[in-house]
């Protein structure tokens, strides 16, 4: 690639960076937050859930958004957003406020992070040179939230608001680069047929003509109040049996909402969602495996932190500093895996990043009350190498045979499903904890504790091995590397959705010691 290709990639891996960092961030200061502006406990949750509901709410739209009114425009537009409103939690003195401006952000980010994915997807070479771009989109993702708890911890050491404030300096600084560098293109001309995977791809990054039937207003709709709906009762998951009826509520209503979703689409002739993309193999193959490895992933990072905290009573910072080499993905992910797919094909090397996962969950399995950080190591660098190789390409495998027209589409539906993985797999852990300590007195029995943090961990475990047995259907139908007409995309938007929660410590965790302060990946 030139220096304007690369300078590009830069700036389009920078989102993903800046969604990372931002979460990450936020996790380390919720404590300080929550004291300084004496926020209860179900409204701390509540700054952190919000993100993950405005995330998962509006991904898929957001993702379709990008390829009917154009990557540029959403791109350069949700990034604007996303200052705006960063800047706002910034100059909080309410509740209210942070939870409003946490969700928009949410919002901006589902819009943002899908063009900024298709934006690649369309403008580099299919084959090695694109899969290349992935890749490094990814590993850069990892590199994000792992050094955002690092600096989350340093600056809230200066003030909790500079956790708002340095994510609009760095948003600024991608806003005018992108400006330069983000090319208009001539409107292409619309395909007669949209619903022909065959139809001749748009290409790269201007907008197409404006619809003459129109956008699909009722699909867009009922698909953002599915989505919400569905992301509430996810995140409802880890009350276990409390408010059960509010939780059953919502799932009933997002489940309706999604049967007029698809009733709308298939009658609309301009749909928001084209349903035979979902006649792909590879696409909800891997959409699937990603949503178990994502949740997988958060979900044991939210148990070892709550065992690094609660029962080692480590800090925030010196958690957030042992948990950094999780992100030695970001070095392997664009050195490493590229090799590996070329050499073995996507398909092998997924299943051996869920193969790694499931030895990687295991080993911390039999975790003591006085385990040393070496014998906690195995495990952390096996689950960030794991990472490396399942996430990056599983978002390959995502888009694999889909047309260039509908690359924003899915990138949609990957990033859709990965949001909804790692709320599951936070809350799942959660469920599983409160239930395996239901009987002993919230820290009043260390041995209680650590048998329920044991039982969550099976969570994950179950998860990557259910995802190793979904990935492996897919080694015969597609052995060879992705070189030349497989298209790819999103990587990483992981740190988005659940990782707000990886360094919270537990006293700002509401209800029972381990109820989960939600937070809310590209």
């Amino acid at each position: 690639m030139g220096t304007r290709a690369w300078a590009l990639l830069l700036v389009l891996c920078g989102t993903i960076f800046l969604e990372g960092i931002d979460v990450a961030m936020l996790a380390v200061a919720i404590p300080s937050i929550r004291s300084d502006l004496d926020l209860p406990t179900d409204t701390a949750a509540w700054v952190m859930s919000a993100y993950v509901l405005g995330y998962a709410g509006f991904t898929l739209l957001g993702g379709r958004a990008a390829d009917l009114l154009g990557r540029r425009r959403m791109f350069l537009t949700w990034l604007t957003v996303f200052l705006a409103f960063s800047g706002l939690g910034g100059f909080a003195t309410e509740g209210w406020t942070l939870i409003v401006a946490r969700f928009v952000t949410g919002v901006s980010a589902a819009f943002m992070t899908p063009a900024a994915l298709s934006l690649i997807t369309t403008s580099y070479e299919e084959g090695e040179q694109r899969n290349k771009a992935l890749l490094v989109f990814a590993g850069t993702a990892a590199g994000g939230f792992s050094l955002g708890l690092v600096i989350g911890g340093l600056l809230t050491q200066l003030g909790w608001r500079w956790v708002f404030f340095a994510p609009v300096l760095l948003a600024g600084a991608l806003l005018v680069a992108a400006t330069r560098l983000i090319p208009h293109q001539p409107r292409p001309a619309e395909s007669e047929n949209t619903e022909s995977e065959n139809a001749e791809p748009e290409k790269g990054l201007g907008r197409p003509r404006r619809r003459t039937e129109g956008f699909d207003i009722l699909g867009a709709a009922t698909a953002a109040a599915a989505m919400l709906l569905a992301a509430y009762a996810v995140i409802r998951l880890e009350h276990g049996l409390d408010g059960w009826r509010l939780t059953a509520g919502a799932a009933l209503a997002a489940t309706t909402l999604l049967v007029v979703f698809v009733a709308v689409e298939r009658r609309t002739p301009t749909p928001l969602v084209r349903l035979g993309i979902l006649r792909t193999g590879s696409v909800v193959r891997a959409d699937l495996g990603a949503l178990l490895f994502v949740g997988a992933f958060f979900g044991f990072q939210f148990v070892l932190t709550l065992y690094l905290q609660e029962l080692r009573g480590w800090s925030s910072l010196q958690t957030a500093i042992a948990l950094v080499v999780l992100g030695c993905d970001a070095i392997l992910a664009p050195t490493l895996t590229p090799r590996l797919v070329t050499r073995f094909g996507h398909a092998k090397v997924i299943l051996g990043g869920f193969v790694l996962a499931v030895v990687a969950y295991g080993l911390f399995l039999p975790v003591g009350m006085d385990w040393s950080y070496a014998a906690m190591f195995p495990t952390l660098i096996i689950a960030g190498t794991a990472f490396a190789l399942a996430y990056g390409p599983l978002t390959i495998a995502a888009t694999d045979g889909v047309a260039e027209s509908e690359q924003g589409l899915a990138s949609g539906l990957l990033h859709t499903f990965t949001q909804f993985g790692s709320a599951i797999g936070i809350s799942a852990v959660t469920a599983v904890y409160g239930l395996a300590s239901s009987g002993a007195s919230a820290g009043s029995d260390p041995d209680a504790t650590l048998s329920a943090f044991r039982a969550a961990l099976i969570v994950p475990v179950v998860m990557v091995t259910l995802g190793a047995l979904l990935s492996s259907f897919g080694i015969g139908s597609r052995t060879k590397p992705p070189t030349a007409g497989a298209p790819a995309a999103p990587a990483a938007p992981t740190t988005a959705a659940a990782t707000v929660i990886a360094a919270t410590p537990a006293d700002a965790i509401p209800g029972a010691s381990t109820n989960p302060a939600r937070q809310g990946s590209s």
